[in-house]
Order: C-alpha cells, then sequence, then structure tokens
C-alpha cells in the first residue's frame, strides 16, 4: 500500500525533524531521495544519507540554501543530472524566529518569508518543467497550524508565510492539475522537532510537554506522524487529492480558541 518504488523524491530541510522522518519514511516504501540539506543549521545529515542506504535505497546530498534561486535551481539540476527525473518535491525547510510585532523589521520580515514562503515556491517552480514533461509529479509542502487556523503571537512574519503555502497550493493545484500534477500541503500541530525544542524562538521542551498533555490524542506529535501522511500524498494512492492543507495536529485545534 502506498508503495513508491523508484520514485525520485526531493526533501528539502531534510537533515532533522519532518524532512528526516520523510526522507527514512519514502525509503522505506522505495523512492531514492535528494536530501537537500544546509549545514549551517548544524543537523547531521549523514545519519538521515546512511538510514536510507540501509533501506536500500540511493541517497544525494546536495547543500541548499533555500532562500537563494541559484541555490534552488542547482538542486533540482543536481536531482535530473542523478536520476533523470523528479517524482516527489517536498518543501519542507523554514525557520521560526520570535520577534514581537512592533520589532518586526524589514530584514526579519523578508528573511522568514524569504524561506518560509519564497522557499516552498522556488522548489516548485525548479522542478515543475520536469514534472510537466515527465506527465506529472507530486509537489507537497509543510505549512502550520499557526497561520492557517491559529495564531501565534510574536511571529506575524511566520504566520504570514504559512498561511500562504495554503494559498499557493490551491492555486497552483488549479493550475498544474491538467499536466497530472498534484498538489497538497501539511499543517502539522506541535510536533517534537528541533525547531519547536527551541525555548528561545519557539515553545522549547516544556511547551510541547504541556501541548501533549491537553490536547485530545494525550501526546505530543513526532516527524514520524507528519511522514505517514506524506507518504499517502506522494503516492498514486493519492492521485485524487489536490489543493488540499491536511491538518495533522493530534486535534489541537479542536479545543483551541
Amino acid at each position: 500500500m502506498f508503495a513508491l518504488t523508484d520514485k525520485i523524491a526531493v526533501i528539502t530541510g531534510a537533515a532533522s525533524g519532518i524532512g528526516a522522518a520523510t526522507a527514512r519514511r519514502f525509503a522505506h516504501a522505495g523512492a531514492h531521495v535528494v536530501l537537500a540539506a544546509y549545514s549551517p543549521d548544524g543537523h547531521d545529515v549523514d545519519r538521515v544519507r546512511a538510514d536510507v542506504a540501509a533501506a536500500g535505497r540511493q541517497a544525494m546530498v546536495v547543500e541548499t540554501d533555500v532562500g537563494q534561486t541559484p541555490s534552488v535551481d542547482a538542486l533540482a539540476a543536481a536531482a535530473l543530472a542523478r536520476f533523470g527525473r523528479i517524482d516527489i518535491a517536498l518543501a519542507n525547510a523554514a525557520i521560526a524566529r520570535r520577534k514581537p510585532s512592533l520589532e518586526l523589521d524589514d530584514r526579519s520580515w523578508e528573511q522568514t518569508l524569504g524561506i518560509d514562503l519564497q522557499g516552498v515556491w522556488r522548489l516548485f517552480r525548479a522542478v515543475l518543467p520536469a514534472m510537466r514533461d515527465a506527465g506529472g509529479g507530486r509537489l507537497l509542502a509543510t505549512a502550520s497550524t499557526a497561520g492557517p487556523f491559529e495564531a501565534w503571537e510574536a511571529h506575524v512574519h511566520y504566520s504570514a508565510a504559512k498561511a500562504g503555502i495554503v494559498g499557493m497550493v490551491r492555486s497552483l493545484a488549479a493550475e498544474v492539475g491538467p499536466l497530472g500534477i498534484t498538489v497538497n500541503a501539511i499543517a502539522p500541530g506541535i510536533i517534537e522537532t528541533p525547531q519547536t525544542l527551541d525555548s528561545v524562538n519557539s515553545l522549547g521542551a516544556g511547551g510541547i510537554a504541556e501541548t501533549g498533555r491537553t490536547q485530545p490524542v494525550r501526546r505530543i506529535g513526532k516527524p514520524e506522524d507528519i511522514a505517514a501522511a506524506y507518504h499517502f500524498l506522494a503516492s498514486d494512492d493519492a492521485s485524487f487529492v489536490t489543493g488540499h492543507t491536511l491538518l495533522v495536529d493530534g486535534g489541537r485545534m479542536l479545543i483551541r480558541g
């Protein structure tokens, strides 16, 4: 079920968290994986590469800054040079920087939007011609509950970027559906990742533990929970699903507000 046998998947933000978990899941489902990583983040992408290889799949690491168009274009070119096609592209890389709105200057705004929103578009734009020529593909993006579904104080820039992904997905899905390309996003709730464990810019360990105690499923989300949903959306079984943002939050939105 949901086989990805010999599919070629490109994943940004692949060195940790949701990206790493999804790379592993895709590999076990049969996909070869292009791991786009940004080394200044300090995460060890070699561990993910080793896990993909251990699953019997090919892994390729490409140093990528999704905030820069030439870097993302080079990522797509490297994947095509190695594998000849791109079947799945997951735009997952993002940053979260706490900044009260009264202190939110152009630089902070543009940095977050440039990575969290424009970075998604840069990947989609870079792979679309290859998917068009191949007659189809899967475009996937990591949105958030923050922005589309709930507020997050001192993160207006992050929320705007994530809400923008939802609009992008809907409009792009309508445009490229006739080409055999589906476009979907996942809006994760609170997931235990290096980003959410950052107590300066996000909730920290205490905050995510409290979420786990109070939301309906009575546990915190894991990257593997999101990877499982991406597995379905990336598969041929999801060929009739497009323009959708799937809320995967353990029921958090049922009790917010």
